[in-house]
């Protein structure tokens, strides 16, 4: 059993950036695939961003790419994601997700609690 922890959420305005990371524990970090996902007020959850087992892929949402970047470091057993740009539409509740089996945009087996990112215009 995985569990994960996000953490780094809060207010910004826009324009500025955010880190966010989810630390692990219970498990194998470094044999699960990982992912970031949101959801805003009313709307369902979309994904992200995902991470390869050794980082080596990275997919992201047409959305967020060239703005958001996500890592992660197996022996911290932490994902991140560096969030620049910010616009008011990327408020949300920021959620990290596990997964033994590569595809980026799910299913995940683990979820963590999620962390809010509001982004003020």
């Amino acid at each position: 059993q995985v569990q994960l922890v996000e953490s780094g959420g809060g207010l910004v305005q826009a324009g500025g950036s955010l880190r966010l990371s989810c630390a692990a524990s219970g498990g194998t970090f470094r044999f699960y695939h990982m992912g970031w996902f949101r959801q805003a007020p009313g709307k369902e959850r979309e994904y992200v961003a995902a991470i390869s087992l050794s980082g080596g892929g990275t997919y992201y949402a047409d959305s967020v790419k060239g703005r958001f970047t996500i890592s992660r470091d197996n022996a911290k057993n932490t994902v991140y994601l560096q969030m620049n740009s910010l616009k008011p539409e990327d408020t949300a509740i920021y959620y990290c997700a596990a997964a033994r089996t590569w595809r980026p945009t799910g299913p995940y087996d683990y979820w963590g609690q999620g962390t809010q990112v509001t982004v003020s215009s």
